[in-house]
């Protein structure tokens, strides 16, 4: 891998990706000929914001591997709690570990801390905006279940703007040759712009309709979200938004015989369980699939890393970022770090968030 840090996919190319995935599929079925492949190696899992399914399957994969784990799954037990910086827990924590997992509940905060650590850091979700390492869950689960990454016609329904395992899933389908989505949510929350932006850019053909029951019939895939309550204001904004997609046995009756089904959990009431016992129901094996991943990710990262913080010269623009939840906001020491998008947008390289000069 070229890159030292993965903080989107888009970090990957192609050809990568499909490595990766090769390699989750060598070791799913030749265990035992990697059990010692991280052997004396650590990993950290800082883990600012609640996990079950990536933070075990972080240290299950870390394990598995021979290699050991530290770090935390609350800030409050750690020196977070005190007022410590992210620049400072990441810089010490950068110095113990080979390696590092990174979740928070700001958007930017994984591309924040590779800024100063000298370990390869990964971005287990950063509020809303991405979460790479469940997109590659997702792939590797495709890509067995479905024989292919090509040519799909791939739903996602539910919470599509503070999803962040949404936004990297587009991200990445969207570099294959073929792919269209239907986008189904009500118009409070679809996709944000720079999403569309990305489907715009690759010539990814796509829909947002409101009705999952109409949609369903013409999907190959169809992956499921919940309405992601810690992202809203308040409690009454969530209210309005819950239960208004809802999968169950009778939508069930209309979709292809092949087509899967795919949450990348936890999920609260938008599938009902006796989808569960439906032979398209994918969702529990994916978590496996996503240990595997993590697998081959956490092997090939490490062959790339140096033990040295990334030399860079940054440049700290004169505008700071306007949206609230960017990592920017509480860490206000970081530089100020935008791409030019033409005209008098610029695009902010924490959380993407769109800026006008």
């Amino acid at each position: 891998m070229k890159t030292k840090h993965l903080i989107d996919l888009e970090a990957l190319s192609t050809e990568e990706l499909m490595e990766i995935i090769a390699l989750a599929n060598d070791i799913r079925e030749n265990p035992a000929a990697y059990a010692e492949r991280c052997r004396g190696k650590i990993l950290a899992t800082l883990f600012y914001e609640p996990s079950t399914r990536t933070q075990m399957s972080f240290k299950t994969a870390m394990l598995r591997l021979g290699g050991s784990v530290i770090g935390f799954d609350n800030p409050q037990n750690s020196s977070v709690a005190k007022g410590e910086s992210l620049k400072d827990t990441i810089t010490v924590v950068g110095g113990y570990a080979d390696i590092i997992a990174i979740r928070h509940s700001m958007e930017g905060t994984a591309k924040a801390a590779s800024l100063y650590s000298a370990a390869p850091v990964i971005n287990a979700g950063d509020g809303g905006h991405l979460h790479p390492t469940q997109t590659l869950t997702d792939v590797v689960t495709l890509y067995n279940e479905k024989g292919t990454l090509d040519n799909m016609c791939i739903g996602l329904c539910g919470d599509l703007k503070n999803g962040r395992t949404v936004h990297s899933l587009i991200k990445t389908m969207s570099h294959f040759k073929g792919n269209r989505f239907v986008l189904i949510s009500t118009p409070e929350l679809t996709v944000p712009q720079y999403i569309k932006d990305v489907m715009n850019a690759s010539g990814c053909r796509y829909t947002e309709v409101s009705s999952l029951a109409e949609a369903i019939p013409m999907l190959d895939v169809l992956y499921m979200t919940r309405i992601q309550r810690e992202r809203f204001k308040n409690y009454e904004e969530y209210e309005k938004q819950r239960g208004v997609f809802v999968l169950d046995r009778e939508k069930m009756l209309r979709a292809r015989p092949d087509m899967k089904i795919l949450h990348p959990l936890p999920r609260v009431d938008e599938i009902a369980e006796d989808v569960d016992y439906d032979s398209r129901a994918k969702y529990f094996v994916q978590t496996v699939y996503g240990m595997y991943a993590r697998m081959a990710l956490i092997i090939k990262m490490l062959e790339n890393a140096d033990g040295k913080p990334m030399a860079r010269k940054l440049s700290t623009h004169h505008i700071r970022c306007t949206n609230p939840n960017c990592i920017t906001y509480t860490e206000e020491y970081l530089p100020h770090l935008f791409r030019p998008l033409g005209g008098d947008m610029v695009l902010c390289q924490y959380c993407e968030g769109r800026n006008l000069i």
